[in-house]
């Protein structure tokens, strides 16, 4: 009796290590703790649920099994007695089963809760935050001085870095403006009206691996990155003819307004950067 109730201590024990291993896992989790914590908490919440499952199945479920022919006559009243004994220890026994079933339960939960818990991570389904920037309808263009860009700003074969006006430069605002004749673009169709006296505005964000594409060839009407020298055809919708882009640089529509200044007409027409840092599409028409 006393090696049984010692091996209940035990098994209890293991299981109770267990739950507070596994909270705590939540906590390192939440905290930002650091892997080492996380695969130390995890590790102890595993290696106590193993260790009180074995000392269980060791040292209280029944080892052995046995088989004695029935009796055809009344027992002696000595064994009456032997069962009523052995009866009432087995109630105890399923008292105690009853308890370590619970603990084993709440262990169980308890570490399930755990591993389950960085799928929070995962985060609520990806917002449009993500595939906006900081450009608006009727948003000015200004340059690095903050001067206002107009229609007699650029001469043909011009190009310059631009901002949105009113806003803090971030990486994904940059602009690379140009002007070319109209007569030679031919950029996708509904895109007519986004070129207002021959002025074109893309990503300045590589779609490859972010890089700024700041140079610009007016022979040909090439953009490069000179990070891994992807190369975009400007009048074709900034589509990449070599290097390791995967797809075009996203355009920025524009309009002039009655004083011949230039404004956006809309946000880019697509996920601003690499494709790794997309979640979401963006159609032209949702510019």
């Amino acid at each position: 009796m006393a090696e049984q109730r010692g091996g209940t201590v035990r098994v209890a024990l293991a299981f109770l290590v267990s739950m507070a291993a596994s909270v705590g896992f939540i906590g390192a989790y939440q905290l930002d703790a650091g892997t080492q914590w996380l695969a130390l908490s995890l590790s102890i919440a595993l290696g106590s649920l193993g260790a009180g499952l074995a000392w269980w199945s060791r040292r209280l479920m029944p080892q052995e099994s046995s088989e004695e022919a029935r009796p055809t006559l009344a027992p002696p009243p000595e064994e009456e007695r032997e069962t009523a004994e052995t009866f009432e220890a087995g109630r105890r026994g399923i008292r105690r089963r009853g308890l370590l079933g619970g603990l084993l339960a709440a262990a169980v939960g308890a570490l399930g809760l755990g591993t389950v818990w960085p799928a929070r991570s995962l985060g609520p389904p990806p917002s449009s935050g993500f595939r906006q920037t900081g450009w608006r309808e009727g948003v000015h263009l200004i340059d690095e001085t903050g001067r206002r860009i107009g229609i007699d700003t650029l001469d043909f074969g011009g190009v310059v870095t631009v901002f949105p006006e009113g806003r803090d430069p971030a990486a994904d605002d940059q602009v690379v403006l140009m002007r070319i004749p109209l007569e030679d673009l031919d950029l996708p169709e509904g895109r007519a009206n986004w070129t207002p006296d021959g002025y074109v505005a893309f990503s300045k964000v590589c779609t490859h691996a972010g890089c700024p594409v700041g140079l610009y060839q007016d022979v040909g009407y090439l953009l490069l990155c000179p990070c891994h020298q992807a190369t975009f055809d400007v009048v074709q919708g900034a589509v990449p003819v070599f290097g390791p882009a995967p797809r075009e640089l996203p355009q920025l529509p524009l309009r002039a307004d009655r004083d011949g200044l230039l404004l956006a007409a809309g946000d880019f027409s697509g996920p601003v950067g690499p494709d790794r840092w997309r979640l979401g599409e963006v159609k032209d028409g949702d510019a």
